[in-house]
């Protein structure tokens, strides 16, 4: 997969961030990897995979995933699958679009989620959070929209000092939303905390 950016550290626990903008080093994807930076620092591998660029088709529901197959569609969604699989972190990071997640990352969600729960909830028992970036509203629904996924897969979905959410329009303006900021440094904080402490009670 071309359009990724990884940061290593000293643990082999790794958390991912997925960026479902399509607008290449924008505001979401700021965010997202503001939040991947605290998580680096507190020795967690980090990696961040941009879907814009990448071809991921939406679910056709063909149900050969319920026998076990997986997914059928060839295109981009098995490697982003298997970087899913390994990781004991998730972020789903995507900008407000008409009130809601974008399509980009709808698909992840309604594919990926479909294959893990057809191959033994093999997402269950990660660490996983939203982020959301929005000019003006909408940021409180595609959050509550994405918390869903998290939790119907089993995954454990950490607090922060806020949601985790910012406000933004043209690139690099989340910057300056210095609450929002701070809120993904937070969610970085926690995140990596619990990370760590399920990892220690896996071994």
């Amino acid at each position: 997969m071309g359009s990724s950016w990884s940061r290593s550290g000293y643990s082999n626990m790794k958390v991912l961030a997925i960026v479902g903008s399509p607008r290449v080093e924008g505001n979401t994807e700021a965010l997202a990897r503001h939040t991947l930076d605290v998580m680096a620092d507190a020795g967690l591998e980090t990696e961040l995979v941009r879907l814009a660029g990448l071809d991921i088709a939406p679910c056709d529901a063909c149900q050969a995933c319920s026998s076990g197959e997986g997914c059928v569609i060839e295109d981009d969604l098995q490697p982003l699958y298997a970087k899913m699989k390994e990781s004991q972190g998730i972020i789903l990071a995507s900008p407000v679009y008409f009130g809601s997640a974008t399509a980009l990352i709808k698909a992840v969600m309604e594919r990926a989620g479909y294959i893990a729960l057809r191959s033994g909830n093999a997402l269950a028992g990660k660490v996983g959070s939203p982020l959301v970036v929005a000019r003006r509203a909408g940021h409180n629904f595609t959050y509550t929209q994405m918390v869903q996924w998290f939790i119907i897969l089993g995954m454990v979905v950490p607090g922060a000092s806020y949601w985790p959410i910012a406000f933004g329009r043209a690139k690099g303006e989340v910057e300056s939303d210095t609450e929002g900021m701070e809120t993904a440094r937070s969610l970085g904080r926690n995140m990596a905390d619990l990370v760590k402490r399920l990892g220690k009670e896996a071994r």
